[in-house]
């Protein structure tokens, strides 16, 4: 009977992804995703049929490797990061019928640029993506206000748009009503990829117009530091 994997492949490269990723992949007849994250594969996709879409396409993506699957071809459908978050695991789950299905996890790009900043969570964080395409903006500005209070570092992905420039701005607006101008803040662009870009700023420092889609931003809480170029939030222990 014909599998159909769910995988997260990490931020972008290769030496990102897990074992078991690279392992099933080779193993597909069939690969599935957006057309930027298959090229990301490489010499991966050689010799498998391959079925790529553009943005806003993932509900055509999710019914071609159910379909492909059906047809007894065992399939991969890849996401960035992790496939629970953001990715297609919840699709696919919600549309499947009678196939066999198994999710692969991945490296998530909050925890990709984290690597890459220092250790900024350490503590309780909470992920937020600035796209409204399916999230009501009103539904984002409270979760946003609520994690601020709550102090919890806060990830944000999807910062920036063509559709949707000031975005942003308004999210470090709501955050900056329980959190310190000098709060650090991480900016990651490309995270895991060859062509990384790190900044390390506050919140009332940040420039808005260096951030597009491909960034991560970390926001720190009120006890992250930046120590040594790098960004750290104590999670408690006694250091001596």
């Amino acid at each position: 009977m014909a599998k159909l994997y769910v995988i997260g492949i990490g931020p972008g490269g290769r030496e990102n992804m897990t074992f078991k990723a690279v392992d099933v992949i080779k193993e597909c007849d069939v690969i599935v995703g957006y057309t930027p994250y298959i090229e990301y594969l490489g010499d991966l996709v050689e010799g498998k049929e391959l079925f790529s879409t553009g943005m806003k396409s993932e509900i055509e993506r999710c019914k071609i490797a159910i379909d492909m699957t059906k047809d007894g071809k065992n399939t991969a459908i890849i996401s960035t990061g992790d496939a629970g978050l953001y990715g297609m695991a919840g699709p696919i789950l919600e549309m499947a019928e009678d196939i066999d299905v198994e999710i692969v996890p991945g490296v998530t790009a909050a925890f990709s640029a984290a690597s890459e900043l220092g250790s900024p969570i350490m503590h309780d964080y909470a992920s937020i993506s600035l796209s409204d395409l399916m999230t009501p903006w009103d539904v984002i500005e409270k979760r946003l206000d609520k994690s601020a209070e709550a102090d919890f570092v806060i990830t944000i992905y999807n910062p920036k748009s063509w559709g949707r420039k000031t975005h942003l701005e308004r999210a470090i607006e709501i955050i900056g009503r329980h959190r310190d101008g000098k709060t650090p803040v991480g900016i990651v662009k490309n995270s895991g990829r060859l062509d990384t870009d790190i900044k390390i700023t506050s919140l009332d420092s940040i420039d808005y117009t260096s951030v597009d889609m491909l960034c991560v931003l970390i926001v720190g809480n009120s006890n992250t530091y930046i120590k040594d170029g790098k960004i750290v939030t104590p999670r408690g222990y006694e250091i001596k």
